[in-house]
């Protein structure tokens, strides 16, 4: 009974935390009607912690650094699951973005309370601007992925295996909310042999940050095969707090939307630019 009423509560909360969501994007307070000057474009482009990135990317010249804290509880394969995600993303000019990822600790723990932790995947790619964002239309992108199986296939952290993904990205500005849709196709490596699977992700992603700052981001997502996240469908909040023009933090809660997906998660983490890091 106790399994029951916990998973019930899990759900009720997933719900109203999504109708909460869709009110704050939808709903401005009166406060924020108030116009205050024009503010200079930040220097970053923040890719956490929704699985849907923005068609554009930062100003060229900047390397992004995001770094966090990821979990999942009672997933089909695991009790828990622990990452600490560190992205590096940096603008070669205002059209390409390279990016390197590593879950620079990874911890997982089955049904029978086993633990095992070390270092995750890591994960290379770029992203090319195809279009950028002009009166009606949309801005266009595209972006190649390759995972690299750093995590341990021993102790179940990693399946040992090369995984891709190709990814297509569409933004829009509605207002003063943004919208990114991504829809990718992944090519996985199986972990009971040399074959390969192939699958699907999509992910749109609402967010809106408000005069004091603080902002808040819905996401609904769904893949076939694992990823970044477990296969499943997920429903995403967050709020935001943009401290500066290069620094913003991040946290929320994510829950499953089938029986696949895990019961739910929490995050929470930092976007930080550094400006030309490389010039001298």
């Amino acid at each position: 009974m106790a399994r029951v009423f916990i998973k019930g509560g899990i759900r009720s909360a997933g719900v109203k935390l999504g109708w909460l969501m869709l009110l704050l994007l939808l709903l401005v307070p009166g406060a924020t009607a108030r116009q205050q000057p024009q503010e200079e474009e930040d220097d970053i482009k923040p890719s956490r912690p929704t699985v849907a990135n923005s068609a554009e990317i930062q100003k060229a010249g900047v390397l992004q650094v995001e770094f966090g804290y990821d979990s999942n509880f009672r997933g089909e394969e695991f009790r828990s699951q622990h990452s600490l995600p560190l992205t590096l993303r940096f603008a070669a000019s205002d059209r390409l973005l390279l990016e390197a990822d590593l879950d620079a600790v990874k911890s997982e723990t089955d049904e029978a309370g086993t633990r095992m932790t070390g270092v995750g995947d890591a994960r290379l790619g770029f992203q090319l601007v195809a279009l950028k964002e002009a009166g009606g239309r949309p801005a266009l992108g595209f972006a190649y992925y390759v995972k690299l199986p750093s995590a341990s296939e021993e102790k179940g952290l990693g399946t040992g295996r090369f995984d891709h993904a190709l990814v297509g990205l569409l933004s829009k500005k509605f207002g003063q909310t943004d919208m990114d849709l991504n829809v990718a196709y992944l090519n996985v490596g199986r972990e009971d042999g040399g074959r390969r699977a192939s699958g699907g992700q999509a992910a749109v992603a609402f967010s809106r940050e408000f005069e004091n700052d603080f902002g808040v981001v819905g996401e609904l997502s769904g893949q076939s095969l694992d990823d970044v996240q477990p296969r499943g469908v997920y429903a995403l909040g967050a709020l935001t707090y943009k401290v500066s023009g290069r620094l913003r933090l991040d946290a929320g809660a994510r829950f499953g939307l089938n029986p696949e997906a895990p019961r739910f998660g929490l995050f929470a983490g930092m976007s930080v630019g550094v400006t030309k890091p490389f010039h001298r």
